[in-house]
């Protein structure tokens, strides 16, 4: 399992959200590439970067940073973020990003997501933000009907890199993972996950590495890291020690 630091952007700075409320946001940097050069030195293997203005915008609004970001540090990174058209996806991945996520995509319009994994295939992700076991999209301000699993499943063969899933309530609130949600749905489809949401120390990340063997391959660490409540560095070096432990190559 990886430990993947998150960078939210917006209007070009750091930020967080809590509980993806934009009128609660909290800016840790002016810098967003400096800081994910400082995620590079402290031993990340990647980056997940969200442009927040473009996900209620419907089209990315923060892509310069976020290019800046790509040349400045030599990990793969993942974008995701208003990301709606054939178009953007392509100029994602020929200017360096190596995996895009579809999140309103993903439910509002299927046969994109289908076109983009047949011409990307193991390049995208789709993220799946949940409030109460149920999916929201456009920017987390609009709520569906659907369970997280169920659209998960219409994925199954599509070739996806991984699921983001995000427990929206959790999120920057550091109040520890949904791990039964987070479990409940690796364990109903074959398509990796990457958990978010909640974090708040390393007994979360210990608590997450039980959740490998179900599929789980990976968490997204965002506030924790700001306010100091985690170590990049020591929740690296404890799914290394796990993955010596069990004696596998992880991640």
């Amino acid at each position: 399992m990886i430990v993947i630091p998150a960078i939210d952007l917006k209007d070009g700075r750091c930020v967080r959200l809590a509980q993806g409320d934009f009128q609660r946001v909290t800016v840790y940097s002016e810098d967003p590439v400096e800081i994910a050069a400082q995620w590079r030195s402290q031993g990340a293997q990647r980056i997940h970067v969200v442009d927040l203005d473009g996900s209620l915008a419907g089209s990315p609004r923060n892509m310069a940073v976020i290019l800046e970001m790509v040349k400045a540090v030599a990990i793969p990174i993942e974008v995701g973020g208003g990301i709606r058209d054939m178009k953007t996806v392509e100029f994602y991945i020929q200017n360096g990003v190596q995996w895009v996520i579809l999140g309103t995509a993903a439910l509002k319009n299927q046969t994109f997501v289908k076109e983009a994994c047949r011409h990307f295939e193991g390049r995208m992700i789709v993220g799946l933000d949940a409030r109460n076991g149920l999916v929201a999209v456009q920017g987390w301000t609009e709520k569906t009907s659907e369970p997280a699993a169920d659209i998960a499943r219409r994925y199954e063969d599509y070739g996806l890199a991984a699921i983001v899933y995000t427990d929206i309530q959790r999120d920057g609130m550091e109040t520890g993972v949904n791990l039964e949600a987070t479990r409940t749905l690796a364990e109903a489809v074959n398509i990796p996950v990457i958990a978010s949401g909640g974090v708040a120390g390393i007994r979360d990340i210990e608590q997450v590495l039980f959740l490998e063997p179900m599929g789980v391959m990976g968490l997204i660490v965002g506030k924790a890291l700001y306010t100091g409540g985690l170590s990049l560095k020591t929740a690296i070096e404890v799914t290394r020690k796990s993955q010596n432990l069990s004696g596998g190559s992880h991640g």
